[in-house]
């Protein structure tokens, strides 16, 4: 508790420290897993810079976790709803010390492993903005977004005296401050930065299956420690989490693949699956440590109907949200929480010895209702907030988040960075012949106005150029 020693021991339960200790290091992995989902999901000459932006905003934001976020997101001495107190900056007064939500283990385990949510968190939202940002002012932006963003609606779901967790609503995981939060912010980005240049006129598709592929395995792996370590203790609630985790998923990307099948001319497709299988992932979220196996079934399957669905908005209403993220993570969360209020069930909760009033399941029929309350709340404050930060950026010299044409046009990868994802079929001069200057793929004896002609008889496609 706070107040006590921080040299203290006598609480620690070293199957617990350990079990948190690699939950940390499993949701670690989810940023530079959701960096090679956006990577194969962007253009070739944008690659590089997604999984770089992702990286970036987990650096940022442990940094701001450890000046003040984890102090103001998840103070146990604060008394005010809304945010937390200093008591705990620069980590100070943590050590063994244990926090109000994870008696049995080290404070600073308990802040590390929360370190790992919020530095993931913006690096979800950047996807809306993806292929049309600048980097230098998205380092600022990932400071000042988890501080106004971030740490009060964590701070509302997550620490005692937050008014959501006092209201009663239920959330795991991160329902709200994770995937709401970062599901609106990119839906203001989108919608802040404009459209990406050709938006309407050409057909933005992904460029690397493979990445995605890599990028949802990455992710799918993490999210056993994401939610199963929420439990905060090596116990049977953590095992269920981690199970209906992995049954919410699998039935996400089921559900989706099957959809888009009927949709899309009878093809199955791998992006299809690992979409809906994030969709699963998201929707679970915040009912993963209250709700049965047999629950998850159903938050997959309408997480994954629903979030493919909600990917057609952005033809609806001309708003280019590059990723998809709205449609994932903020369709997704909001169908979580919801879901929630009705399957959360007593007897799961009970399985680490807490005491909840459960959801409809149990005859809470308020529950329902908290749990809305609370997914508008965060939707609300993530878009509005999010809005104002890029609005006054936009209006600071040097601190413009879109890029300029020239640069969409060349992608991000060379115009923000220097450097190319896809060195090796690039146009590039590399050296020489009978005083002409070749390329590689000349060196290479491959004649490409030869290779253009011959291919618009053989096939519809056009060839493939990494970088264009």
């Amino acid at each position: 508790m706070a107040g006590d020693d921080i040299t203290d021991t006598s609480h620690i339960n070293s199957g617990d420290t350990a079990w948190i200790l690699v939950s940390a290091a499993l949701v670690f992995i989810m940023s530079p897993g959701v960096g090679y989902f956006y990577s194969g999901m962007a253009r070739s000459k944008n690659a590089v810079s997604m999984v770089f932006l992702c990286m970036i905003a987990m650096s940022v934001v442990s940094v701001q976790w450890m000046i003040w976020g984890y102090s103001l997101a998840l103070s146990d001495t604060a008394t005010n709803p809304f945010i937390g107190n200093l008591k705990y900056g620069l980590l100070l007064n943590v050590g063994n010390t244990a926090h109000v939500n994870a008696p049995s283990i080290p404070g600073s385990v308990y802040a590390i492993f929360q370190c790992m949510f919020a530095a993931l968190t913006p690096a979800l939202a950047l996807g809306g903005a993806a292929e049309r940002v600048r980097v230098f002012p998205v380092i600022l932006f990932c400071f000042i977004w988890s501080t106004l963003v971030y740490d009060p609606i964590a701070y509302w779901s997550w620490a005692p005296s937050g008014w959501m967790a006092k209201m009663g609503e239920l959330d795991y995981a991160g329902g709200t401050p994770v995937h709401i939060a970062s599901g609106f912010a990119a839906l203001a980005f989108s919608i802040v930065l404009g459209k990406r240049k050709g938006y309407g006129q050409e057909k933005f598709e992904p460029h690397n299956y493979l990445n995605i592929i890599l990028g949802t395995s990455l992710l799918w792996f993490g999210w056993l420690g994401f939610n199963g370590g929420s439990a905060v203790a090596s116990n049977g609630r953590a095992g269920m989490a981690a199970a209906v985790t992995h049954i919410a998923a699998c039935m996400g990307g089921l559900s989706w693949s099957v959809v888009a099948y009927f949709r899309n001319g009878y093809k199955f497709s791998s992006f299809h699956f690992c979409s809906g299988a994030v969709a699963g992932l998201v929707a679970i979220t915040p009912g993963s440590g209250y709700v049965s196996p047999w629950a998850a079934l159903i938050f997959g399957a309408v997480g994954g109907v629903a979030c493919h669905f909600a990917v057609d908005l952005k033809e609806k209403l001309r708003f280019d949200d590059a990723l998809d993220v709205f449609a994932v993570h903020g369709v997704g969360g909001i169908v979580g929480n919801l879901l929630t209020g009705i399957f959360a069930s007593k007897s799961v909760a009970a399985l680490n010895g807490a005491d909840i009033a459960g959801g409809w399941i149990d005859h809470h029929w308020k529950q329902f209702g908290f749990q809305l309350a609370g997914s508008c709340a965060g939707a609300a404050w993530s878009f509005v907030v999010t809005a104002i930060i890029l609005y006054i950026f936009n209006i600071i010299p040097g601190l413009r988040l879109r890029i300029h044409e020239d640069g969409e046009i060349t992608g991000t990868d060379i115009s923000e960075m220097g450097e190319h994802g896809y060195k090796f079929a690039t146009l590039e001069p590399v050296g020489t012949r009978d005083n002409m200057t070749l390329s590689a793929l000349e060196q290479g004896n491959i004649n490409l106005g030869s290779a253009i002609s011959t291919s618009t008889h053989t096939s519809t496609e056009k060839p493939a150029i990494a970088g264009q």
